[in-house]
């Protein structure tokens, strides 16, 4: 039997939700248990996902739906911290957008505007409204001097129905055709980690990452010095594990196994 005691003291955890919680619109194994146990034993805790294309408020009502009762406050996404890394950047200024709604209210909340003509940024993210007439509009722009941010690196991302393309695949087309590398502000990058922590309002001590990456989740824990937890329900396998020079420090099948079988373990 695995002596989980270590995670459970956590005061904190940062998790992420696609692999973990759900695939697409089916919730995993034991989510609504581990929630549920989060809440009962005082934990401070924050979805924080890599996807860019819902708010936190979008995010809860999702969670909601699947019968999971979480407030906005919660949740903190890619767009959101590629909008506060942007506004630090160059305040009041504009950007071309490839994404959803999550990522352009996140930019235009942080007082950005919208433009195709000469923009101060790129900003690629999922969404269905990736086309090959936004692809060259985004190449040209970049050619042109407008600098190219991709809100996370993930390559494919888990759905119900299988693997399916993420941002950094839908970024590479830009980076191959003008030669500019984006810059990924999501996990693994240590800023949204440090973004996470103020969230929380926590030490990295008492914190606990819980992801299903070993190249996003894993390595981001591994490089903000935060106690890892790879969970097998989303997209890394067990023998995909010795590929990575880091390892984690806990390996789980799913969040059903780290509430505990009685009340209260603060």
């Amino acid at each position: 039997m695995k002596d989980l005691t270590f995670i459970r003291q956590k005061k904190a955890f940062i998790i992420d939700m696609d692999g973990v919680i759900y695939h697409g619109n089916q919730v995993l194994k034991g989510a609504v248990d581990f929630v549920d146990w989060l809440e009962k034993n005082g934990k401070a805790y924050l979805f924080l996902t890599n996807s860019s294309e819902r708010s936190p408020l979008e995010l809860s009502q999702k969670l909601d739906r699947l019968g999971i009762m979480v407030e906005p406050e919660h949740f903190y996404t890619s767009a959101l911290a590629t909008a506060a890394f942007l506004a630090s950047q160059r305040p009041g200024g504009s950007v071309f957008v490839i994404g959803e709604p999550g990522l352009i209210q996140a930019l235009y909340d942080a007082g950005f505007t919208m433009n195709n003509v000469n923009p101060d940024y790129v900003v690629v993210g999922e969404g269905r409204g990736y086309s090959l007439e936004a692809l060259e509009r985004a190449v040209r722009l970049v050619l042109n001097g407008a600098r190219l941010i991709g809100t996370n690196p993930d390559i494919n991302g888990p759905s119900e129905g299988g693997l399916v393309p993420a941002c950094g695949s839908l970024v590479a087309p830009i980076e191959m055709s003008t030669g500019k590398k984006a810059y990924f502000v999501g996990k693994p990058n240590p800023l949204i980690m440090r973004h996470g922590l103020r969230q929380l309002n926590a030490r990295r001590e008492d914190t606990a990452i819980i992801g299903d990456r070993m190249d996003t989740d894993i390595v981001a824990g591994v490089e903000s010095e935060i106690e890892t937890v790879l969970v097998l329900s989303g997209v890394t396998a067990l023998a995909e594990i010795d590929l990575y020079p880091y390892r984690p420090k806990h390996i789980l099948e799913g969040v059903f196994e780290i509430p505990m079988p009685f009340a209260g373990d603060r």
